[in-house]
């Protein structure tokens, strides 16, 4: 033991922040703190030794004695550098022994303390143990500085050169990079070998962390490294592009892989879309291939993937637009209401599917656009009339010059959601050829267990159409193949009345036509009176659509007179028509004022709604011959002969002549022979009409008929019974004769023609024989199976 071991020495103190000082070691820092000055101005005239102990908490500007470790080192100055007026002093002090501060004195002007100085621990360990200790210290140290770029490597050569355990420790614990805490342990640790065992122990934790550090920089640098190299990379590309005027394609590639990676859609889409954007990457500068695939990505990327517009689910507005839009058509307008209603309650429901069927101009197109108000969502329309390619609804392939997506694929991307309505206009006039059946192709996207993964030909990927409302209009049923009208929900819109004809006028046509031509509503009026004359005398069809012309013409007469001066106002009255659109284009149907033999009145269905069809039948002598005139098809054809035959199987009951198609030429006649007619509704009307002329009884002149005759006389059911119904009410006509099995149909029939005409329904010809036809005496009625007759020959009179 020193003489000096328990010697209290009174020196100045110098609190160091961060730092530590070892026994033999060297140190250099900057001193600024006044107090720190006055120390070191005390040890500069004394004998340069100075006390220096690390304080506990760094930002202390002024510490107390609790605030510094008691546990220091005792330096001599070697060094001391200051700048002229300057406040801040560099030192390099070199550490003697270890001392711990008895008391300190924390004066402002300089810090002093009275210390013990404290040597090492005498310690019974073996040689080998405290050699593997070093060893293990000095590998790990080696190790460290090997991992530390920042430290020199020679620096080991230090530590090899002095073996002594105690300045080993000293020395490692010096030049490491150890927390202020750890340091502290090692200083106040005064045995060597549990020196050496701690700081064997906070290397390795050192070492571990310098490892992780390593490897995070590594990656971080491989990383750097790559962004670094690609950069160049591009950069180059970039300039060799230049070079071959293909500036701009890297760029363009950029986009659309970014473009491609944000899209919300299946892996396996993205995939095929990398895919192609890989392929034009790799074409050549003025490649035709790459033009297809830039059109093909970007016909892709306009797809609205993932966009769907928000459905109104308020019933009562829905309902208020379409009565707005709409006078009638409660069937279209009550299906419509349901399906918003069931959304309202499951709002997991797919789009519907509608097919609106009716003559023209009865407001299909139109309704339809109103759905699309009515339930929030965005319209296309697709007109299908005269479409026969089968690529026009899938698209084309895209190897294909020219190539496109398919009209359906087309729309969505239009509309820029995914759940719009899409109208397929007059699909009933699709044709087909060597190229395609279209109709074929809608299977697929109108069957709502298939089009969740409808497939264009030129997209090549999966698209889901069963969020799509499709709504589709036809003016006839016939032509649409069969698997495809199977798909559709067929609300059939019949024609207007002439009662709803006014009603529309009034409410939409007159105001739409004013608003159009710039007219004021005083500046033009139209009686009620006068629209119905119009309705009469002017137009013909089913719908309103040649009835806005006429008014659309009165408007322009209307402007004409206000823009000229001639008047300031017009009032449309009825019987004023002449005067500003011309002489009657029709006149109205007319009831026969007496009853003629072999002349009936039938009742047709055609494209433009019902009409009257009267039917002429003459018997002249001959030798047997049937002609039939009037531009007949042959399914009319073949009523009339089948007529023919019944009449002559019943001829002895109806007192006809049996060998009349021996002896007699027939000929049967349907005016208007410009205009095709074809169908079966007739052959009750031909049989009237043949036992009017062959019997010479005359058919009563009120009474219009249809349905269609068997060989046996039975009356079948028809179609069209609305629009005929109008038609005979329009042409005077009292009494209806329909098929029995229609007699249900009469509630689907305007209440207003259904109260102002007699319905007379019948399963067989022979019971309304007394109802056609105007027999001499009352008691003459027609025999049939089930009615008992006085004579063989039926009563008929001649």
């Amino acid at each position: 033991m020193s003489e000096f071991e328990n010697e209290i020495l009174r020196m100045p103190l110098l609190a160091l922040r961060g730092l530590s000082v070892f026994p033999g070691m060297l140190l250099t820092f900057d001193v600024e703190r006044p107090s720190s000055i006055g120390s070191l101005d005390i040890a500069s005239k004394a004998d340069q030794l100075i006390f220096l102990a690390t304080q506990k908490d760094l930002t202390a500007d002024m510490p107390e004695e609790d605030d510094i470790y008691h546990v220091g080192t005792v330096c001599r100055i070697r060094q001391q550098i200051r700048q002229p007026k300057a406040t801040i002093c560099r030192v390099l002090v070199e550490g003697l022994y270890r001392a711990e501060a008895v008391s300190i004195d924390t004066e402002p002007k300089a810090y002093m303390a009275d210390i013990v100085k404290l040597s090492d621990k005498q310690e019974r360990v073996g040689e080998a143990k405290m050699e593997a200790l070093l060893r293990n210290c000095m590998g790990l140290f080696e190790e460290y500085l090997r991992l530390n770029p920042e430290m020199v490597t020679e620096q080991i050569l230090n530590v090899l050169a002095n073996p002594d355990p105690g300045y080993v420790a000293d020395y490692i614990s010096q030049h490491v990079r150890f927390s202020i805490e750890d340091k502290q342990s090692l200083l106040e640790c005064l045995y060597p070998s549990r020196r050496l065992a701690l700081l064997s122990k906070l290397l390795t934790s050192e070492l571990n962390i310098m490892a992780l550090e390593k490897e995070l920089s590594d990656a971080t640098q491989e990383q750097m490294s790559q962004n670094q190299r690609e950069y160049y990379l591009r950069e180059e590309m970039k300039i060799i592009q230049a070079e071959l005027g293909e500036d701009g394609l890297l760029d363009d590639i950029g986009e659309y892989r970014e473009r491609i990676k944000a899209l919300p859609v299946d892996e396996e889409i993205r995939e095929k879309l990398l895919k192609e954007l890989g392929r034009l990457q790799k074409q050549p500068f003025g490649s035709s291939e790459a033009a297809v695939l830039r059109g093909y990505l970007d016909a892709c990327l306009e797809i609205p993937w993932g966009k769907y517009d928000e459905e109104t689910t308020d019933i009562a507005k829905a309902r208020k637009i379409l009565d707005e839009d709409h006078f009638g058509l409660e069937k279209v307008k009550e299906r419509v209401l349901q399906y918003l209603s069931v959304r309202q309650l499951a709002p997991d429901v797919k789009g519907g599917l509608l097919c609106l069927a009716g003559p023209p101009g009865t407001g299909k197109t139109s309704i339809a656009m109103s759905i699309a108000r009515a339930t929030g969502r965005k319209l296309v329309r697709v007109s299908l009339g005269g479409v026969h390619d089968e690529a026009e609804i899938r698209g084309h392939r895209k190897t294909y010059i020219g190539s496109m997506p398919g009209r359906i694929m087309n729309g969505i991307i239009q509309a820029k959601s995914c759940n719009p309505l899409i109208v397929l206009d007059e699909i009933d006039k699709l044709g087909s050829d060597y190229k395609g059946d279209p109709s074929a192709a809608l299977l697929e996207a109108l069957d709502p267990e298939q089009n969740s993964t409808f497939r264009d030909n030129f997209l090549e990927i999966p698209f889901d159409l069963s969020n799509v409302f499709f709504v589709t209009t036809a003016n006839s049923l016939d032509t649409i193949p069969r698997a495809l009208l199977d798909r559709m929900e067929v609300i059939e819109l019949s024609s207007y009345t002439d009662e709803e004809k006014l009603q529309i006028a009034k409410n939409h046509l007159i105001p739409k036509q004013r608003k159009k031509h710039g007219l004021k509503a005083s500046q033009l009026r139209i009686s009620d009176d006068a629209v119905k004359e119009m309705i009469r005398s002017y137009t013909r069809e089913s719908g309103v659509r040649v009835l806005e012309r006429e008014i659309a013409a009165v408007c322009r007469k209307a402007a004409g007179g206000i823009a000229e001066n001639e008047f300031k106002s017009l009032n449309v009255k009825q019987g004023k028509l002449e005067s500003v659109l011309g002489p009657a284009k029709y006149k109205p149907d007319q009831i026969r004022v007496a009853d003629e033999v072999g002349l009936v009145r039938g009742l047709a269905y055609t494209s433009v709604g019902g009409e009257v069809l009267d039917v002429e039948v003459a018997v002249v002598e001959g030798t047997g011959k049937l002609q039939l005139t009037g531009n007949l098809g042959d399914v009319m054809k073949e009523s009339a002969q089948a007529a023919l035959t019944y009449i002559r199987s019943r001829a002895y009951k109806l007192g006809i002549d049996p060998d009349f198609y021996k002896n007699k030429d027939i000929h049967i006649h349907f005016p208007e022979a410009a205009v095709p007619k074809d169908g079966p509704s007739a052959g009750i009307t031909v049989t009237i009409a043949l036992i009017s002329a062959l019997t010479g009884t005359p058919v009563r002149s009120d009474v219009a008929m249809t349905g269609e005759i068997t060989l046996r006389g039975r009356v079948l059911p028809i179609g069209g019974l609305r629009e005929k119904t109008m038609a005979a009410l329009r042409a005077g006509v009292k009494t209806v004769i329909i098929p029995a099995d229609n007699e249900s149909d009469l509630e689907e029939i305007d209440q207003t023609v259904r109260a102002k005409l007699n319905f007379v329904p019948t399963d067989h010809v022979d019971k309304i024989l007394d109802v056609a036809l105007r027999f001499e005496s009352e008691d003459s009625l027609c025999c049939t199976a089930e009615i008992p007759v006085q004579s063989e020959r039926c009563a008929v009179r001649q």
